[in-house]
């Protein structure tokens, strides 16, 4: 197995032509393309930069060394995928993208990731010199995160997801904290790599992130439900003679809506427990009270 791929390695200028210089590591040549190199280098000095074998099957060095390496774990692009094979992922080479393996993937190819996704891998060399990606395991990205922290209560953060299992969705934030999206926090299952939208909402005994997919209630109503809403929130005592039992004449001649709109609108509200009806009259729960809508 040779050595020196997927590393940084140094070698010896050993001879050059019009596109590249020649560079040998203990017997094997490597191509150095020409448009890299600032300064003309002389035959017989030292080169040190990233090894590896370009797509054409060539031995390759280059000083523009990637963040992903043999041992190295960082986020890669993701550019394609192949049935059957895996993904390919741009860790920043000029003519080579690293694959993961199929084995290494969800069992739902939909769950793969898709063109612009992240995932962090390293590399690893197989017998036959080939290069692959590995994709980091719960303990790298446990090694890279920071703690979590109370005051992230209900803020809205980005987040990348590394891990799908039934229980839920593991995932790391733009600003490397832990988080878990259970099942119940999201509408659909995100696929590998994909980034997402979260909500902090609360913290987990492990330190880890509680997060949801989900908007808050105000931002999931409908317009109609914020009209009301409005209307409510600006009555003297937080109440107005309307209900769903009201007639269509009134409540158009109130709202401006028909009656179905209304009714769902009230439903919506009913269902996110801001406001109740009682004796004929709609008025604000407490947690209506407390809650703002734009």
């Amino acid at each position: 197995m040779n050595n020196f791929l997927g590393r940084v390695v140094s070698g010896k200028v050993t001879d050059e032509n019009d596109k590249n210089y020649f560079v040998q590591i203990e017997g094997t040549t490597f191509l150095l393309d020409k448009d890299e190199i600032l300064k003309p280098l002389k035959i017989g000095c030292n080169f040190k930069g990233f090894a590896y074998e370009n797509e054409n099957h060539k031995m390759q060095i280059t000083r523009n060394i990637p963040d992903v390496q043999v041992d190295h774990y960082a986020f890669g692009t993701v550019v394609q995928s192949k049935y059957g094979l895996g993904i390919f992922v741009d860790i920043g080479l000029p003519n080579k993208d690293i694959a993961v393996s199929i084995d290494d993937l969800p069992e739902l190819t939909k769950l793969w990731p898709q063109h612009g996704d992240k995932v962090m891998i390293a590399l690893k060399i197989d017998k036959k010199d080939r290069i692959w990606g590995e994709l980091a395991d719960e303990e790298i990205f446990k090694s890279i995160s920071i703690p979590a922290n109370p005051k992230l209560k209900n803020r809205n953060m980005k987040a990348t997801t590394y891990r799908l299992k039934l229980a839920g969705t593991r995932v790391i934030t733009d600003d490397y904290r832990l988080g878990f999206i259970h099942p119940s926090e999201r509408e659909m299952e995100p696929r590998l790599g994909q980034q997402v939208d979260v909500r902090v909402i609360g913290i987990l005994r492990d330190g880890t992130l509680n997060l949801s997919m989900k908007p808050r209630a105000y931002e999931a109503i409908s317009d109609d439900s914020k009209m009301i809403f409005a209307v409510l929130k600006r009555s003297e005592d937080g109440k107005i003679s309307y209900t769903d039992k009201s007639t269509p004449e009134d409540i158009k001649a109130f709202f401006g809506i028909s009656k179905g709109q209304f009714k769902r609108a009230v439903g919506n509200l009913l269902k996110n427990r801001l406001i109740e009806q009682k004796d004929g009259e709609m008025l604000l729960t407490e947690k209506g009270k407390e809650t703002d809508i734009e």
